[in-house]
């Protein structure tokens, strides 16, 4: 038996460089990631099984009341305390729902997006276990503007750019799971870089309890 954390990553209707992708999170060597559908995932009945779920879907629709996906997510999500991780567009999701919201912790989820920006990153506060020992850095990936993160978020890095939201990281509580929402990860240009590497790494530790 592997003692490795367990982490799934769900995806659903927004593309996906898949290898890059897969890539990214091979390189994790504290866990073993499972890519899956959303679909696959909410109709597991063992997938509270994961110490970390990352969500990088995109799904738009608030699904109908007998959708496998409302099931879960209204009766067990945050129920267990398994770790949640929003990553870029799983912060958009269904901009309708109240739960999403919750979770999120942003209140309004239109936005506009902006491909292939180059953006200075500033952490703030730099003693939390994610972004301690982090250095501002730059970085080229789409950005959103939106609306700002509501105030019982923490805020962990920030960027002043015309074409991005100001908080690009913060942390939330949902019911009993621990939240780190991450505004980045469109694609490659991300995906490999290593500060996005470290703060994805590390948020996924600390939202599976193993940072502090």
């Amino acid at each position: 038996m592997s003692d490795k954390l367990k982490a799934a990553v769900i995806t659903e209707w927004h593309p996906v460089e898949m290898i890059p992708f897969q890539r990214l999170f091979r390189e994790f060597e504290e866990f073993e990631t499972y890519v899956q559908s959303l679909d696959i995932f909410c109709q597991d009945k063992d997938n509270e099984q994961y110490d970390v779920v990352v969500y990088y879907n995109l799904s738009i629709p608030t699904p109908e009341a007998d959708d496998a996906r409302r099931k879960y997510l209204e009766e067990r999500l945050g129920r267990s305390g398994q770790g949640i991780v929003l990553l870029h567009h799983a912060i958009l999701n269904y901009g309708e729902w109240p739960l999403w919201t919750d979770v999120a912790g942003v209140s309004d989820r239109s936005f506009k997006y902006y491909w292939e920006q180059t953006v200075r990153y500033d952490p703030t506060p730099a003693d939390h276990p994610i972004t301690r020992g982090l250095r501002p850095f730059a970085m080229i990936d789409e950005t959103y503007t939106m609306a700002e993160p509501n105030p019982d978020n923490e805020i962990l890095l920030t960027a002043d750019h015309p074409n991005s939201m100001k908080a690009i990281a913060w942390t939330r509580q949902y019911k009993n799971s621990r939240v780190f929402c991450y505004q980045s990860g469109h694609d490659d240009f991300a995906y490999r870089d290593p500060n996005f590497q470290g703060l994805l790494r590390r948020g996924m530790l600390w939202c599976a309890g193993r940072l502090e």
